[in-house]
């Protein structure tokens, strides 16, 4: 029994892993370049991150960096 969660536990951490990579590789970098000076960064997109594709990206990774790390301890149990 503990030898199918183990496997599961597995399975689930290695597709956590890979989401993570792509979730964060398809995130903007955070330079705004010479917009962030002259204040142009606060425009409607700006304001309203949250509800944005760059929103729903943040809260994609803070998601699975919770998952990957409660997966990573929990693999790391001598069962």
């Amino acid at each position: 029994m503990l030898v199918v969660l183990r496997t599961i536990a597995t399975v689930l951490y290695i597709l956590v892993c890979v989401a993570l990579i792509i979730v964060v590789l398809l995130q903007e970098g955070k330079s705004a370049g010479l917009g962030a000076i002259s204040g142009a960064a606060e425009t409607y997109w700006g304001k309203n991150k949250g509800r944005s594709m760059e929103g729903g990206l943040l809260r994609g990774t803070q998601v699975l960096a919770g998952m990957f790390f409660i997966l990573s301890l929990i693999l790391n149990l001598n069962w």
